[in-house]
């Protein structure tokens, strides 16, 4: 397996690093040791993500990699973007995608910077398959703010976060183009109102932490120019009610299935 890269902008620099595995070892990312760090959500988003061979595939806010980089692992042949804001996350992201030996072109932008720029990297409107993101989801009036500021800027949203997400993926998709993100569950409402304008066809997958409370995350996956009527899915429960893990959630993070938002 090739070596990450050591060079780092000290203006960026991301701090200790960790070096952890997923998918049951078949995926191995560098990541910081403190900070926004890849996990559960970034494995569930990828496995509710749909995508075939040939597909253009973009990550926004792709951090180290790990939700794109998950999804190419699962389907060959798609070609992928890695879109982070920060210089240094996106370093780790090129090396994560090198070293597991994954085609994926980084690209270090801003998700509100305007048409012009996402083309100039690439990404014209209407040239994109599938996008997947996992925006700042954590309502500021409820989280505390963290004194590191990129934790804070990977965590916690504003007023406009989520609709201009969902304006940038609307602008770079194909028609009948897919959009696939998590969110808090409590933000429902918001997030079927930012997809209210040019999406349809929702499939929607609350995510509990056990049966006993409510659900944490929704999984959505919405179709630019879509018509079909809204799916609801059975609720996925990430442990029992005696907090043992559910099978199948483990059998996804290890890699070995996918959700059902991942077949259309």
């Amino acid at each position: 397996m090739p070596a990450w890269p050591t060079n780092c902008d000290p203006m960026t620099d991301p701090g200790e690093l960790t070096e952890d595995a997923f998918f049951g070892g078949q995926l191995r990312l560098r990541q910081p040791k403190s900070g926004h760090r890849a996990g559960h959500d970034a494995l569930l988003l990828a496995a509710a993500t749909p995508a075939r061979s040939g597909d253009r595939v973009v990550d926004l806010g792709a951090g180290v990699g790990a939700a794109g980089l998950a999804v190419a692992k699962r389907v060959a042949g798609i070609e992928l973007f890695l879109v982070e804001i920060d210089a240094a996350l996106a370093l780790l992201a090129r090396g994560n995608a090198a070293a597991n030996a994954i085609s994926a072109e980084v690209i270090v932008l801003d998700v509100a910077s305007a048409a012009e720029t996402f083309a100039t990297a690439g990404l014209s409107p209407d040239s994109v398959d599938v996008v997947l993101m996992n925006p700042p989801f954590n309502d500021p009036a409820r989280h505390r703010a963290s004194p590191d500021k990129a934790r804070e800027i990977a965590h916690v949203s504003t007023a406009a976060t989520l609709e201009t997400w969902v304006h940038a993926a609307r602008r770079i998709l194909k028609s009948g183009g897919v959009l696939s993100l998590i969110w808090r569950a409590d933000g429902l409402v918001e997030v079927l109102i930012a997809l209210a304008r040019g999406f349809g066809s929702l499939a929607i997958l609350p995510v509990h932490g056990d049966g006993k409370r409510p659900a944490i995350r929704v999984l959505i996956r919405a179709v630019k120019g879509g018509k079909a009527p809204v799916e609801l899915h059975a609720a996925l429960m990430l442990n029992d009610e005696s907090a043992v893990p559910n099978k199948q959630v483990q059998d996804i993070l290890a890699g070995k299935g996918v959700l059902p938002l991942a077949i259309p």
